[in-house]
C-alpha cells in the first residue's frame, strides 16, 4: 500500500488536526478541512472525523467525499444517523444534517472537485484505488447542510 493510502488508513495520522479544532482554531485550515461530529451506529456515542471539504455549495452547505469508499466508519454512521455537527472555518459545532448523494450526483460533484483541485484529485483518486483495490471504486459524496442561526 502506498504512502497516501496508508495515511488515509492511519487513525493517528488523520486525527492530527482534532486538538486544533477542539481548541477553536479550525479556521487556520482556511475552510479546506472540517471536523465532523457524528453518532456511532451501535452505541450512539459521539465520534469525530477530520474531512476535506470537497466543495462549499453555499454558506450553509458543504460536500465531503468518503476517501475510503462506502465502508468509512463516519459514512456508515451518517447513513444510520444523519444528524451531526460540523466545525469548519470560524463555524464551531454547528448542528447539521447529512444527505448521502446518489452515485450519479456524487460522480458529478467529484468531477467538479477534479477540475478545481486537479493535483489533489489525482492523489485522492490514487489513494482510493489503493485503499479499495478497485480500479473504478464507488466514491460516496455527502452533502452536509448546516442549521442556520445559533445553537
Amino acid at each position: 500500500m502506498k504512502l497516501t493510502a496508508r495515511l488515509l488508513n492511519s487513525r493517528r495520522a488523520v486525527r492530527v488536526p482534532l486538538p486544533i479544532f477542539r481548541a477553536g482554531f479550525g479556521w487556520i485550515f482556511g475552510g479546506r478541512l472540517m471536523m465532523l461530529e457524528h453518532r456511532g451506529r451501535f452505541a450512539g456515542h459521539w465520534r469525530e472525523a477530520i474531512l476535506e471539504v470537497a466543495e462549499r455549495e453555499s454558506k450553509d452547505s458543504l460536500l465531503v467525499v468518503s476517501a475510503l469508499g462506502p465502508n468509512s466508519q463516519w459514512y456508515r454512521n451518517l447513513r444510520e444517523f444523519p444528524v451531526c455537527r460540523v466545525s469548519v472555518g470560524f463555524v464551531r459545532r454547528r448542528d447539521a444534517r447529512a444527505e448521502l448523494l446518489s452515485a450519479e450526483d456524487g460522480r458529478t460533484a467529484f468531477a467538479r472537485y477534479a477540475s478545481k483541485h486537479p493535483a489533489t484529485y489525482r492523489a485522492l483518486k490514487r489513494a482510493i484505488v489503493e485503499a479499495t483495490g478497485d480500479a473504478e471504486p464507488e466514491i460516496p459524496v455527502v452533502r452536509l447542510t448546516l442549521r442556520t442561526g445559533r445553537r
